[in-house]
């Protein structure tokens, strides 16, 4: 189960734009999805909520993006770019704000990412309230990413690394230290493990992705502008996460397939008339979503895979505790 979830949807999501599905759709299904999987990284394996993680989204795709645009950058080194200027943010948000825990933790990164979000409307080459427009895509190691269906393979052949990267990592014992920090941060300590160093270096390399995926983002749609670092995307993430399960592989993944979905269906509904009520779903999507959302916490406190884990968990325990007749 384990490991035919992650093929299946890798070849879904390579068959999907071969038949009809908007290829661009599926890249910002996917920019978001590898954002999640950020934001878990650190928060649901460390287990210190972060409201910060879209300055390093939205600074990922300012820097990309300009670094494209202006200085005529290959989109590699452009993202490359995006990615490094993240991940020094992250360093330095994390070294400031991992010296607190919970409510305080929460509330530095925030602070921080406030911080962040008024610079960029004040910069000068982030375009402010109209944003930096007309992004280029250029090429890549010979493709023409200019055509909406090669960057789509393009995307998702660096959520696929980006996956396999932070599973190895999961899997390896700073994965495994991160986990028992998360479960148990005294009982860590009192074994001699540096906590803060694990917790900075997880939070940079949380930081690092996120910026990829702003990065991307900016790519795809040609534009980044001050929604992509306000605290709104960081709240936007979360639901991602705890919607599609906070804490597992392809919880984020899913996440962020819905909430995406969910706007994009509900944008284009429009204005819908019920008896004398008339109501516009395309500004009304947050409020949609945000029951959706409580409904989900309410009655799938696991999120959706981490419910589909726990009933196939269940099953496996019933199969092996049945009795067994013998002749």
């Amino acid at each position: 189960m384990n490991r035919l979830a992650p093929l299946a949807l890798l070849a879904l999501a390579a068959i999907l734009p071969l038949v009809g599905v908007y290829p661009l759709f599926l890249t910002k299904c996917l920019t978001f999805a590898l954002f999640a999987m950020a934001f878990n990284l650190f928060t649901g394996y460390v287990g210190l909520l972060s409201i910060g993680h879209a300055s390093f989204f939205g600074m990922g795709a300012y820097i990309a993006g300009y670094a494209a645009k202006a200085w005529g950058m290959p989109t590699p080194v452009a993202l490359l770019a995006g990615i490094a200027v993240a991940t020094a943010l992250g360093a330095a948000f994390g070294a400031i704000a991992i010296r607190r825990r919970g409510i305080y933790f929460a509330m530095i990164t925030l602070a921080l990412a406030q911080m962040v979000y008024f610079f960029c409307s004040q910069a000068p080459f982030t375009g402010a309230e109209d944003g930096l427009q007309n992004i280029p895509r250029g090429t890549a190691f010979g493709l023409p990413l200019g055509d909406d269906l090669v960057f789509y393979y393009f995307v998702l052949a660096l959520t696929v690394l980006a996956y396999l990267f932070i599973q190895t990592i999961i899997a390896k014992p700073f994965g495994e230290t991160l986990q028992a920090i998360r479960d148990n941060e005294p009982r860590a300590i009192s074994l001699g493990y540096d906590v803060r160093s694990y917790k900075l270096v997880a939070f940079t390399i949380s930081a690092a992705i996120a910026g990829l995926a702003g990065s991307l983002k900016a790519f795809a749609l040609g534009v980044a502008t001050l929604p992509d670092v306000h605290w709104t995307q960081s709240g936007n993430v979360i639901l991602m996460c705890l919607l599609g399960g906070m804490g597992t592989a392809l919880g984020p993944i899913v996440g962020a397939i819905v909430v995406v979905l969910l706007e994009n269906q509900l944008a284009s509904l429009g204005v819908i008339r019920l008896g004398f009520v008339s109501i516009d779903f395309s500004t009304k999507a947050p409020i949609v979503i945000g029951i959706v959302f409580m409904l989900c916490v309410l009655l799938f406190r696991r999120g959706i895979v981490g419910e589909v884990i726990a009933l196939f968990g269940k099953r496996g325990l019933a199969v092996e505790t049945a009795p067994r007749h013998t002749s």
